[in-house]
């Protein structure tokens, strides 16, 4: 089964249209004057002949066809889909920010250049860290340049053969592809039986080779690495630096800082932690901090304060690693944290962070009676349940996670992080209400029940989707994207 919502193609009609443009009534150059004739249409563009009510119709029904935040739980693990206040975008749509030009000198855009200077400092704070830059635009972005910034360090300090980059083997894989893109080698790192980094194999991996490691902290598996000063000792003694995956900086914020665990790099994923909604494809901001070592090798341009008081953009940095996003990213993602951390304060997003400690907690505790989990030690935003026992009794996690959507929510991530058996990763983040998780615990455990009482009603699930389960080997091997005449 499929929607029965017809295509804005299919809903066309020759002769119709939305609001007719007039030609101009004063003289000007035709389009042959400006372009050469070769890059001019000669036959109109294959576009639906519709009116204005009916796109925008069309689009908002196709809008609530799909599952997001605003419509429901979304425990997507890993990817801290929380509700972001809406004020943000408003703040973010000022046209004070919104048009301004990029190219603008640096004195008619004093408020855009001190907001992003004040940024800097929040983000500093939150990390501990001396340095911070904007640019890039999302985490894996901000694992290049911060990998890019290890391979300046080594370069300046004669570690030309240090070739490898440590990463766990819970890593994102960003991170392993990151670590490729910046010229180096990643060499896995095992895990303990506690989920966590093993330190005899770290030892017996860290040498004279070894550029860094890249760690997620809190883990992949949502536990908090209590190894992590020793960790960082172990890398730092065999001249390597210690990067900070930030992914999961929502577990951290106002409690620990990865400066004092021993970081010297770490990534902010403004677009999971500090508003912007997160999902469909961006847009994002994964800014860097660097220690005070380190700090010469961030992109330019620099933000500075005069003496004055008034903001610079400053390229004189000879020793930077140059410059790894136009002008200053994305800056609307940039507005919107500002907003959300200056509206919370100090005391505001400390208590974000327990917030999302405990209902992730609560949630582990609910649905332990159910669900094994296999790593329970240190749970902090989120957490791995395994659905071998819903396995053994004929039900994969992934008709699970299918089931779930018939109850109105998103599906947690399934089947990563590798090293668990039929895995499903679950982020219930700090804005979910108590009535909320209950609400999702109950349907995780009747759709346990449901194995021995309508197991057949799993295996065929969605039922009450617009589009039902779909043939996915069939998907992947011919997708049907394009619509033709």
């Amino acid at each position: 089964m499929i929607s029965n919502t017809p295509l804005i193609f299919e809903e066309s009609q020759p002769g119709r249209q939305g609001t007719p443009i007039p030609r101009p009534d004063v003289p000007g150059p035709e389009l042959t004057d400006i372009l050469d004739s070769t890059f001019l249409r000669t036959e109109p563009a294959e576009l639906p002949q519709v009116t204005e009510p009916e796109v925008v119709r069309h689009f908002v029904n196709l809008s609530v066809k799909n599952h997001h935040i605003d419509k429901d739980f979304y425990p997507l693990g890993s990817c801290t889909m929380k509700y972001n206040p809406k004020i943000n975008d408003a703040l973010a749509s000022l046209p004070e920010f919104a048009k301004l030009h990029p190219l603008q000198s640096d004195d008619t855009v004093q408020g855009a250049l001190r907001l992003m200077w004040e940024l800097e400092r929040m983000l500093g704070k939150i990390t501990g860290m001396a340095g911070v830059t904007l640019q890039p635009s999302a985490g894996a972005q901000g694992e290049f340049t911060g990998a890019l910034i290890m391979r300046r360090y080594h370069d300046q300090t004669s570690g030309h053969n240090r070739q490898f980059i440590l990463i766990p083997e819970t890593a994102h894989g960003t991170n392993p592809a990151s670590v490729v893109s910046a010229g180096f080698k990643p060499k896995v790192v095992k895990s303990n039986t506690r989920g966590k980094v093993d330190l005899d194999d770290l030892k017996a991996k860290a040498d004279g080779e070894t550029a860094g490691m890249m760690l997620t902290q809190p883990n992949t598996l949502g536990l908090f690495e209590n190894d992590i000063e020793a960790i960082s000792s172990i890398v730092h003694a065999a001249g390597g630096l210690m990067y900070m995956d930030g992914a999961n900086l929502n577990a951290l914020v106002g409690l620990t800082r990865p400066a004092d665990m021993g970081f010297d790099i770490t990534h902010i994923n403004l677009h999971k932690t500090f508003s912007t909604p997160h999902g469909g494809g961006g847009p994002g901001a994964g800014p860097i901090g660097v220690t005070e070592e380190l700090k010469p090798f961030l992109p330019v341009p620099i933000i500075r304060r005069t003496e004055g008081g008034n903001f610079i953009r400053d390229y004189d940095n000879p020793q930077s690693i140059g410059n790894v996003h136009s002008f200053f990213g994305n800056f609307g993602v940039l507005v919107r944290a500002w907003g959300y951390i200056r509206m919370l304060g100090e005391n505001g997003v400390r208590r974000m962070t327990r917030s999302a400690i405990i209902n992730a907690n609560y949630l582990k505790t609910k649905l332990a009676p159910a669900y094994n989990i296999p790593f329970v030690e240190g749970t902090m935003h989120e957490f791995v349940i395994s659905g071998t026992r819903q396995k053994e009794r004929g039900v994969r996690v992934l008709d699970i996670a299918k089931t779930l959507l018939d109850f109105g929510f998103h599906a947690p991530t399934i089947y990563f992080p590798l090293n668990v058996s039929e895995s499903m990763m679950i982020e219930p983040t700090e804005t979910e209400s108590q009535q909320t998780l209950d609400k999702f615990a109950e349907a995780m455990l009747e759709i346990d029940k449901m194995i021995d009482s309508d197991p057949e009603r799993i295996h065929s699930a969605p039922l009450n989707t617009p589009v039902r389960r779909l043939d996915e080997t069939l998907a992947n091997r011919k997708p049907n994207l394009r619509w033709r005449p």
